[in-house]
């Protein structure tokens, strides 16, 4: 069985549908089905083996274990909005520092999910080099969390005999109709644009960034359900790896490119980034992605304009889910 947390979710519920195509069908799905019943469209037609609730998975993995081949964890607490800190000192590193360990006691292998957040403003850059990830000054508690977890890791003496953190980018695509605020800004310029046929962008409030020209390295959704197969698959050269696409692109690529899968010219707004975020605001930011070619990944990322026509047509206009 190959287990995969979060599955409700995002990332999730679209690796989900990947692994069925590849005729994987004997998959636990764990999350926190009952309190968030919302996302249930995420996995409602997926092939799996059953459901397990997120609270009880360590217990259902002590009587299940032989018959588990792989975890993928990637649930996690995920908004970069909240300053709660306790919040993710349970979900992303005390919830993760179980699945770990429950990893090494069971020899299992793991996949989890770190993201690029770590990274904070890029002052040290955006290598994945292990050396370099316990000087990481992440811009908020979210970020924190996750770098934390990754130093954890690293300390570790006992280990998976496979594991790989993924850092994941600005990742974007099918299923995150649940995500809200934190959706992606192709979900939410498509909705601006049915509303009221424009769409707003942050400001820029750096001499050194022009309006809508903040810089991000966008990954769609399926790409990132490509790498987690290969690395599960392969389970070869354990490590922290980035995932993105390793071409930062301007906010404004990726809002045009919204306009035009729609056949529309480009109405764009600036407004200003609210302050609860301006402070901790990324700029700019490329993954490095030697490190995972290195390991044997060759598939050609998709494209941020073929990436959003993808998204925008058939699934955003169909309201269909992947």
């Amino acid at each position: 069985m190959i287990v995969l947390t979060g599955a409700a979710g995002f990332i999730s519920s679209v690796l989900v549908s990947r692994l069925n195509e590849l005729g994987y069908k004997d998959i636990v799905l764990v999350d926190d089905f009952h309190t968030y019943p919302a996302k249930e469209d995420n996995y409602k037609n997926k092939i799996y083996k059953e459901k397990v609730e997120r609270k009880d998975f360590f217990s259902w993995l002590e009587k299940n274990q032989r018959f588990t081949q792989f975890i993928i964890h990637l649930g996690a607490r995920t908004d970069t909005t909240e300053f709660n800190k306790a919040i993710f000192d349970e979900l992303n590193e005390q919830y993760s520092q179980g699945m770990w360990n429950a990893c090494v006691k069971y020899a299992l292998p793991l996949i989890y999910a770190s993201s690029a957040a770590t990274y904070g403003g890029g002052e040290l850059g955006y290598d994945d080099n292990h050396e370099v990830i316990p000087s990481l000054k992440p811009l908020n508690p979210y970020g924190d969390s996750k770098n934390n977890f990754d130093i954890w890791a690293l300390q570790q003496e006992k280990k998976p005999f496979f594991w790989a953190g993924l850092k994941f980018f600005n990742v974007y695509g099918p299923n995150e109709f649940h995500k809200g605020r934190m959706a992606s800004v192709v979900f939410h310029s498509y909705n601006q644009i049915q509303s009221v046929g424009k769409v707003k962008l942050f400001r820029s409030h750096r001499a050194d960034f022009k309006d809508g020209g903040q810089l991000r390295d966008f990954i769609y959704v399926k790409d990132v359900a490509d790498v987690i197969v290969f690395l599960m698959e392969s389970r070869k050269h354990s490590g922290i790896y980035n995932l993105g696409t390793g071409k930062a692109r301007p906010f404004i690529d990726l809002a045009t490119a919204t306009f035009k899968a729609l056949n529309l010219e480009p109405n764009i707004e600036f407004i200003d980034t609210p302050i609860d975020i301006r402070d901790k605001y990324q700029y700019y930011t490329q993954a490095n992605m030697a490190k995972l070619k290195a390991a044997g990944y060759t598939k050609e990322f998709t494209s941020l304009e073929d990436g959003v026509e993808d998204y925008v047509k058939n699934y955003l206009v169909r309201k269909r889910y992947c």
